[in-house]
């Protein structure tokens, strides 16, 4: 019988491998100050694109006084124990009013966390008699929350409409064979690509087929739509959501998320999602303060016309400069470069060292082998100046990109230090 540490030794994993080399610095990285364009990497300011703070509100002033307010008045834990038991407040119920109201959505539920919560909401939506269908690029909690299910599930090809029609039709036929339905999810926008999920002609495919729809909008509420409700209300279609998801960690600047529907489907979820049943009540500063955040996404359109304003900025200079964003329709900025994990990480080394540019990084396994993504979040906060600042950097990566310079720096690196890593 071999010893399950000994595995963990041999194969450390696609990203762990990388640990001794990229810890505290590619993987994990540490910064400093406040939450903004601007904050402390390793001792050295740098413009910050990395966190999704759209709407510039972790540091706004009326949102920092009502966590502060809620802390002093409250304390940072109550109310103690779960909703079920002893967690309930007027305050709970009252964002929950609000939120189901700002989305178009006759009831919504409060979830701890926006991760275990789809999760959970997928485990208490299908039996083993039910059918899943799903993209194939959807973010990590729903693919963990299929994962959970015991009957069968299909993926479609990344916002392909055809293939999602193929893969109803062999849902269909299981689901009657087995006595059961179909739940179909995708997401309002894909966090890596940028791309909104097509939510309409998803939507339009219910006058064929019979299934219900669950949308993880996380990066679409309070970027997308008139009002900011989200993807559905960008593309129409907000309506035949039949279950809408979103986190709080985005627009809302906070912790925690919400699941919003029909009176009954939201009771139903109420009463069964074990993440919630067996956890902690969301704490009230965030709930109070989670009820500032939303009159501010409410009352404020003129902080998402900001957002917008240099999102458009960002964007069209990456493109006027020649980079490949794909197909981003929303907020998230990718740029998508060719090259192996190594060159990622010295390409970004030198962003930040030399120029004081932080953004994220993303290889293989979160994006196809070969590719580097740097993704890029602007806010609200973000200034001209900035904006500026970070596209002349962009126009120097683009120089020593074409002349291969990176692919050097990386075979001298590996011969020097004696580094070897597995291929991905």
């Amino acid at each position: 019988m071999k010893d399950i540490f000994e595995r963990i030794k041999q194969n450390p994993g696609p990203l762990g491998q990388f640990a001794d080399y990229g810890e505290g610095y590619f993987i994990f990285p540490r910064l400093e100050g406040p939450i903004g364009p601007r904050m402390k990497f390793q001792g050295k300011e740098v413009i910050f694109w990395s966190a999704n703070d759209y709407l510039g509100l972790c540091n706004h002033p009326e949102v920092l006084e009502a966590d502060a307010k809620a802390a002093a008045e409250y304390g940072m834990f109550y109310p103690m124990g779960a909703r079920a038991m002893s967690g309930e407040t007027d305050n709970h119920l009252k964002l929950e009013k609000e939120l189901a109201s700002f989305v178009m959505k006759d009831s919504a539920y409060l979830l701890n966390f926006g991760y275990q919560g789809m999760v959970s909401i997928i485990d208490a939506l299908v039996t083993r008699h039910d059918v899943i269908v799903y993209d194939a690029d959807s973010h990590a909690c729903i693919i963990d929350g299929v994962r959970l299910h015991m009957g069968t599930s299909f993926t479609y090809r990344h916002n392909d409409i055809a293939s999602l029609e193929k893969n109803l039709e062999r849902a269909t036929k299981v689901a009657e064979q087995n006595g059961g339905g179909i739940l179909v999810i995708t997401e309002g926008v894909f966090g890596m690509r940028g791309q909104q999920g097509k939510l309409k002609e998803i939507a339009d495919l219910k006058k064929k087929f019979s299934f219900r729809l669950l949308v993880d909008d996380a990066h679409g509420f309070g970027t997308l739509g008139k009002t900011g409700a989200g993807a559905g209300e960008e593309q129409g279609c907000q309506d035949d959501i039949d279950v809408y998801f979103s986190t709080f960690a985005k627009s809302m600047a906070g912790f925690g998320a919400f699941v919003a529907g029909n009176k009954e489907v939201v009771r139903y979820l109420k009463f069964n999602l074990r993440s919630q049943i067996f956890a902690k009540s969301l704490t009230m500063p965030m709930v109070v303060g989670g009820l500032k955040r939303l009159e501010l996404l409410r009352t404020r359109p003129e902080i998402k016309a900001k957002l917008w304003e240099n999102v458009n900025k960002l964007q069209s200079g990456l493109k006027n400069l020649g980079y490949n964003l794909g197909e981003t329709n929303t907020c998230v900025t990718p740029v998508f470069i060719q090259g192996s994990p190594v060159e990622a990480t010295l390409l970004v080394k030198d962003l930040r060292e030399n120029y004081g540019i932080f953004t994220s990084v993303v290889v293989y396994p979160v994006i196809p082998k070969g590719n580097i993504l740097l993704r890029l979040i602007p806010t609200a906060s973000h200034t001209d100046a900035e904006i500026n600042e970070t596209l002349e950097a962009f126009a120097a990566l683009k120089d020593k990109l074409t002349s291969g310079f990176y692919k050097e720096q990386e075979a001298k690196l590996l011969a020097e230090q004696g580094l070897e890593f597995q291929p991905l």
